[in-house]
């Protein structure tokens, strides 16, 4: 029966083919799925369906029909398992195959789960011819990609990570809505998107450095960047982005036409990349820097002037500067307002300095400014600017006063280290002279300061001063020593500047931890007062001047002759008006009360000789 119906079917075709057997094994033949229909019509002359005349062993194999199965049958029944739309789908073509001429279409197979690509024309009237291609494995690999494609769109959309797309040609710009989300925004919110709008999310101060890296991409000098920027969000704070883009095609002329990358928000990273950065800046700088003034310290300075130490940076000048009266400060007004005086310093030598000019502190009083590409007559400018705006500067009531010292390097083969001793010394040399009057200036502002601080403190002072006068005179000294143990008795509490202001007017009587504290004003006189070559003798009378006779004294414990003459006056002259003088928490003796006293204690507390000589003067005046 089936060796009859290929001949039968045979015959049929190579009628078609106009006899020629060739056409017959070549239909049989080809690696292609072929089918040969007639057409039927319905009653309206439409084709309705399609009667199998033959299909080759390839069709067979391709479509899993046999040939003895589907000969003489029609399209519809032969397919019956074949989906409704798939059906309508092939009977919609083959019409249009005979109406219109060939057809070419895709259609799936549901039932054996294939795809094929079809092909139909119609070669004679009423018949048509179908050959057609496997292509499920091609389909396969599309939806695959296709897949691929959605779910790294899911993936990325899942992420921090926006993607773009720039086409150069049509000035369009593609942007996901992650991308839009890591600036705060929906897409429709900035559409449309175009190069304006990217210009003003992107911040300020990065879009220079943008523009010419687009510049770069533009002209081919470039083709991929991997770069981080801050962009502006909506609510006006920074993101910082990664964005990485590519060129990924290009027109004819070379230029590039299709630009293509993605965004990051870095934020978090980058927040602490520039935290972990700043702090490390922090202690390099904590390194460097003079904690006190915020100058550089003499760490930096060393290291600096190794760098600088170039014939590039010739001439280099040294300035050396000393902030006068600094110690005095310190001792009398305490150390707190020593420190505001060096801080006022330095400002003062930031104001007169370059901005190129390295300033550093040496330590204690001493600062340095490394001056490049700097003569000794600028220099010497930038000195008289600097001492132009210490003069109209003060801290409380102290001057701002500083010596300085300069020395220029004009040879290379100059050594760095001699310059800068020569700059010491020359420092060294002004200040002698320049700190004398600042500290005779500073020991009369801490008087009137002491005044200031306890009027009781002042008339103590005037009325010791006078009976220390009194006595001399009575002892017949000359008028040079009498006039010194007159200023000494002003000064012989000098040293109370540096005692709490509380102790000092505390209504009640004294602790043993506040006497303990009175008890140090002998040695702070002094120190104030050896400053001044003008004082250093009354210095040592003001230091003894709380010692005893007998050597039970403050605050070394002295006695006999190891007292000055001049503080064992101080001594009866002082402890007499402290006796006679009111306390909050007493009342003064009365003269002879205070009399009986030191007369009592002459020969222990008291030199005896001058407490007699005392004695005797004051009972004379009394009985005038």
């Amino acid at each position: 029966m089936t060796s009859m119906l290929k001949k039968k079917t045979y015959a049929v075709i190579n009628k078609y083919f106009s006899g020629d057997s060739f056409y017959k094994d070549l239909f049989e033949e080809l690696p292609i799925g072929y089918a040969f229909f007639k057409i039927i019509y319905d009653k309206d002359l439409n084709p309705c369906d399609y009667e199998f005349i033959e299909v080759n062993s390839i069709l067979e194999k391709r479509t899993g029909l046999k040939r003895e199965n589907v000969i003489g049958k029609r399209l519809l029944d032969a397919f019956r398992d074949m989906e409704e739309s798939e059906f309508k789908r092939l009977n919609y073509h083959c019409k249009k195959a005979v109406t219109e001429g060939k057809q070419q279409f895709e259609l799936y197979y549901r039932t054996i789960n294939k795809w094929y690509r079809i092909n139909l024309y119609s070669p004679k009237k009423n018949y048509i011819m179908m050959y057609f291609i496997g292509i499920t494995n091609e389909k396969n690999q599309l939806l695959e990609i296709e897949n691929s494609h959605k779910r790294m769109a899911n993936i990325i959309e899942g992420t921090n990570v926006g993607t773009w797309e720039i086409n150069l040609m049509t000035g369009e710009h593609f942007y996901n809505n992650r991308w839009a989300e890591i600036l705060g925004y929906t897409l429709e919110e900035l559409t449309p998107i175009n190069n304006e709008t990217w210009k003003k999310l992107v911040h300020p101060d990065d879009l220079e450095m943008q523009l010419e890296r687009d510049e770069k991409l533009y002209s081919k000098e470039i083709d991929f960047y991997d770069e981080e920027y801050r962009m502006i969000h909506k609510d006006g704070s920074v993101v910082w982005i990664q964005d990485r883009g590519k060129v990924i095609s290009w027109m004819e002329d070379g230029k590039p036409h299709i630009i293509s990358g993605t965004q990051t928000d870095i934020t978090k990273r980058k927040n602490l990349e520039l935290d972990k950065k700043k702090k490390q800046e922090e202690i390099l700088f904590l390194s460097y820097c003079d904690q006190l003034t915020g100058l550089f310290n003499r760490r930096y300075f060393e290291d600096k002037l190794k760098e600088v130490d170039t014939s590039d940076n010739l001439p280099i000048t040294l300035v050396m500067a000393d902030v006068n009266g600094l110690k005095l400060v310190n001792d009398s007004f305490g150390h707190n307002l020593g420190d505001e005086l060096l801080k006022k310093a330095a400002e003062v030598l930031k104001s007169g300095c370059r901005n190129s000019d390295i300033i550093a502190r040496l330590g204690g009083d001493e600062f340095v400014a490394i001056l490049t590409k700097t003569s000794e007559q600028q220099a010497e400018q930038i000195i008289k600017r600097i001492n132009s705006i210490a003069a109209n500067e003060k801290v409380g009531a102290i001057d701002i006063s500083i010596s300085f010292g300069y020395e220029t390097k004009y040879c290379i083969d100059e050594n760095i280290n001699d310059i800068f001793k020569n700059a010491e010394d020359y420092m060294y040399r002004h200040k002698l002279y320049e700190s004398s009057s600042i500290r005779n200036k500073t020991i009369d502002l801490i008087m009137n300061t002491l005044y200031e601080k306890s009027k009781r403190e002042m008339l103590h002072s005037m009325r010791v001063s006078e009976l220390c006068e009194a006595l001399a005179l009575r002892m017949e000294f000359d008028k040079y020593k009498v006039n010194q143990i007159k200023i000494a008795g002003l000064m012989h509490d000098i040293g109370k500047m540096g005692i709490d202001e509380n102790i000092l007017n505390k209504p009640q009587k004294l602790s043993e931890e506040e006497n303990k504290e009175i008890k140090r004003h002998p040695e702070i006189g002094y120190r104030i007062l050896s400053s001044s070559n003008e004082f250093s003798e009354i210095a040592e009378y003001v230091l003894k001047h709380h010692e005893r006779w007998d050597g039970k004294g403050y605050p070394g414990s002295f006695k006999g002759e190891e007292i000055s003459i001049q503080s064992r006056i101080i001594a009866v002259a002082d402890a007499f008006d402290a006796m006679t003088s009111d306390r909050p928490y007493r009342n003064g003796l009365s003269i002879m009360d205070a009399l009986t006293e030191i007369n009592k204690c002459a020969g222990t507390q008291f030199d005896a000789d001058i407490a007699e000589i005392f004695i005797n003067m004051v009972m004379e005046q009394q009985n005038k």
